[in-house]
């Protein structure tokens, strides 16, 4: 599965994501694109699941009948998303496109 990691998600969370293709916004230089375009690109580019940490992405785009699944970090502290990463693998194995979950993490 090919994920993203949208800014804020802790990159520490890519070690235990191993069996997945995982690369961050930065790395592709999508830094600064809005959530529109982040979305689109990252379909274009055959990205599965998009990780974020921004709780408003559910409210501000439309989901239906896209490609892309969006699990929402509630927190961008890696302390805590540490004890969570067995809670965010199992959201991303059964998540499904056009689908937006939310990982409570604190």
């Amino acid at each position: 599965m090919k994920i993203l990691f949208d800014q804020g998600t802790p990159a520490p969370l890519r070690q235990f994501l191993r069996e997945h293709a995982v690369e961050t916004a930065a790395e592709k230089s999508w830094s600064e694109l809005d959530n529109g375009d982040l979305i689109s690109n990252a379909e274009l580019e055959g990205y599965d699941v998009l990780v974020t940490t921004d709780q408003k992405l559910r409210y501000q785009q439309n989901f239906a009948g896209r490609r892309l699944a969006v699990v929402v970090l509630m927190s961008t502290a890696w302390p805590y998303v540490r004890l969570r990463t067995e809670a965010i693998r199992a959201v991303i194995h059964r998540i499904r496109p056009g689908e937006v979950e939310e990982v409570p993490v604190n």
